[in-house]
């Protein structure tokens, strides 16, 4: 993992000022956020590549990152891509001016194993199919189209980020196949296995190459399968996998319980997306005229925008929900795999090589080491904070403000958004905000839940370093978490644990912050500890 400090120290001679500490890392490059250097305005975020690491640790070459450079910069004028600004460099640092997407992350705000209703899956679809095949018309290919890569504009409209795997296919009428494996396994298409260094000793023929467009159609159709059920079909398309195996035997008629809840209407759809057989695939113009995708849907306007982004926000909110009478998993693993896999074993191979970092540039757009606190004498508690985002003060602020504050409705005994929230609400941010709702608050001593929480991690098998309270800092304790999710592919970041008072009331606040992963298995076990840790968890209003 790249951190700031080990590196040489950012230009000076910068066009922009920054204002914020690391928004967003990954494994060559960080992100932070800046503004004109005589203005507050516009907050725009900045990628910052460190060549040199990139090169030597980020197996990435110089012309790959040009290549990112240039694409995005050919590409990033849609409304449902971040839009790209300006680039430079000095000797060691290449730097991407680009959008701040204020909305956060798309799939944070989606329950894990329930997904969202239909017609805010359809909604963003549509805004996900527009902004790729617009890349498509100009010869772009994505690669790498999975949740990670799916933020949200302030007023809640979809944004496609990261291109640091994107590619060139077609150009002056000529098109061309790549061969470089590189993706989340659940979200690539079959073909890009078949082009893995492995496949031969599988038994399996090494594949010619693949279609980049083609894969991003397959991988569309994989994020509005999750959009809709909360979950991935299969944990990678090769024959490792029962689901995606049966799915293949079935011609796509699979069996599967997840497959099950979804609405009639869109199997076909999703079939057309998800044909293994290359040439039988759905294109964009085949999946636009789709019955499905022309749909009349209320939160969508006619050039593919939101009508109501208030109503919208509600719905999402509404759909978050932690049910403290439900038991956690006795581990990550999701459907199928098998009972001898231990998802937390960190050390364990990947099923197959990429070719490509396996943690590309994470464009999450939001301030992963300190979201904004709520405060009561200042905006709303909703409201993403740009003038002091980095403070590490403790605010003061009674019981209704944390009443009223988002991320407590998932804990209420029905889904519901409180009042206080759609009544002085403008924008879609003013109910659902940029920060993580992967938090709780907690009336146990710091020495108390600390111990609540290393005891859940030790009974769902995730190994952690010693934890002890914190001194010096205002955070009463940091833990850091690295496993395997149930698909095998990386999950890491942080909890932490910092101080709060309420009225005459001291809480602490614990927040799980997401460095690298799927940000629904994050969600998933962040459900997992709080369920394991519900007799610390505060519920204003409950007995």
């Amino acid at each position: 993992m790249l951190f700031q400090s080990q590196l040489d120290p950012l230009p000076r001679d910068l066009p922009f000022r920054i204002v914020s500490k690391t928004i967003g890392r990954g494994a060559y490059a960080s992100i932070k956020k800046a503004i004109p250097p005589t203005s507050t305005t516009p907050v725009f975020a900045v990628k910052f590549i460190h060549k040199a690491y990139a090169v030597k640790n980020g197996r990435i070459t110089a012309k790959q990152i040009a290549m990112e450079v240039s694409l995005h910069s050919h590409i990033g004028q849609h409304p449902n891509i971040i839009e790209w600004f300006a680039t430079g460099e000095d000797s060691v640092w290449k730097w991407i001016a680009m959008e701040y997407a204020e909305g956060g992350d798309l799939f944070d705000k989606i329950e894990a194993d329930l997904g969202v209703h239909e017609d805010i899956a359809h909604l963003y679809f549509t805004q996900l199919v527009s902004g790729v095949s617009y890349m498509h018309s100009k010869g772009v290919g994505h690669r790498d189209i999975k949740p990670e890569n799916i933020l949200l504009s302030d007023v809640g409209n979809l944004k496609i980020a990261d291109f640091g795997l994107a590619t060139l296919f077609e150009h002056n009428g000529k098109t061309k196949l790549s061969t470089s494996v590189c993706g989340s396994p659940p979200y690539i298409a079959p073909e890009v296995i078949a082009c893995s260094r492995d496949t031969q000793s599988r038994g399996a023929p090494k594949g010619p190459g693949y279609a980049p467009n083609l894969v991003d159609i397959w991988s569309c159709g994989v994020v509005l399968f999750v959009l809709l059920v909360g979950n991935t079909p299969w944990d990678e398309p090769t024959s490792a996998s029962w689901e995606f195996q049966e799915y293949i035997g079935n011609r796509g008629h699979s069996s599967d319980d997840l497959w099950q809840k979804l609405p009639s209407p869109v199997l076909s759809l999703l079939r057309g997306m998800m044909n293994v057989d290359t040439k039988q695939r759905f294109n964009f113009q085949q999946i636009k005229a789709h019955p499905w995708y022309t749909r009349k849907n209320p939160l969508l306007t006619p050039d593919g925008k939101t009508t109501d982004q208030l109503a919208l926000a509600t719905k999402m909110l509404e759909g978050l929900h932690i049910d403290f009478s439900q038991q956690p998993l006795s581990s990550q693993r999701p459907h199928g795999q098998s009972q001898d896999s231990n998802a937390m074993d960190v050390d364990s191979e990947p099923r197959f090589a990429f070719t490509q970092p396996e943690t590309p540039i994470n464009d999450v757009l939001y301030d992963w080491e300190r979201p904004p606190r709520v405060n009561a004498s200042a905006m709303s508690s909703s409201q993403p904070s740009h003038t002091n985002s980095d403070s590490h003060s403790i605010h003061a602020f009674d019981a209704s403000t944390l009443a009223d504050e988002p991320s407590m409705s998932q804990f209420a005994p029905t889904p519901s958004v409180p009042l206080s929230l759609t009544q002085h609400a403008r924008c879609f941010r003013d109910i659902v905000p940029s920060y993580s709702l992967t938090r709780f608050f907690s009336h146990l001593s710091s020495p108390l839940l600390l111990q609540l929480l290393s005891s859940a991690l030790h009974q769902l098998n995730i190994p952690i370093p010693p934890v002890s309270p914190m001194n010096g800092r205002d955070n009463a304790g940091w833990i850091r978490v690295k496993l395997l999710d149930g698909r095998r592919c990386g999950l890491s970041g942080d909890i932490i644990v910092d101080s709060y008072v309420t009225g005459e009331v001291e809480l602490l606040e614990v927040r799980f912050v997401k460095v690298k992963g799927d940000p629904l298995e994050w969600r998933r076990f962040f459900k997992n500890v709080v369920l394991l840790c519900k007799d610390g968890v505060y519920v204003p209003g409950a007995s």
